[in-house]
C-alpha cells in the first residue's frame, strides 16, 4: 500500500465500465473525477449509515409506516419529490 499524500488524501485504483468512466469523464473533465467519486461515496457511505439505523429501530420496534417515510421524506427535501421515494405506484 502506498504511503498516503499529504492532506490526508490516498492515491487508490478503482475499476469500473468504460461507458461509465466516459460519461463521469464528460461531465467532470478528466481533473474533476475524483472529486466527483469523492462526493458519491461520501453520500453512499451516509445513506449506509441512515439504512442502519432505520433497520436498528425497526429491530427494536415496528417496520416505519408509509406515513412516517414520507413525512420524514418532507422534512428532508420539502416539497420537491424525494430522490429515493419508493415507487409503490406501480404495484
Amino acid at each position: 500500500m502506498k504511503s498516503p499524500r499529504p492532506g490526508g488524501t490516498e492515491n487508490v485504483s478503482v475499476s469500473m465500465p468504460s461507458e461509465l468512466l466516459g460519461a463521469l469523464r464528460t461531465r467532470t473533465g478528466k481533473r474533476g473525477v475524483s472529486a466527483y467519486v469523492t462526493a458519491a461515496v461520501r453520500h453512499q457511505l451516509a445513506m449506509d449509515g441512515l439504512a442502519e439505523i432505520v433497520a436498528a429501530y425497526e429491530g427494536e420496534h415496528e417496520p416505519l409506516s408509509e406515513a412516517e417515510i414520507q413525512a420524514a421524506q418532507r422534512e428532508l427535501f420539502g416539497d420537491a419529490p424525494a430522490p429515493y421515494a419508493s415507487d409503490t405506484s406501480a404495484v
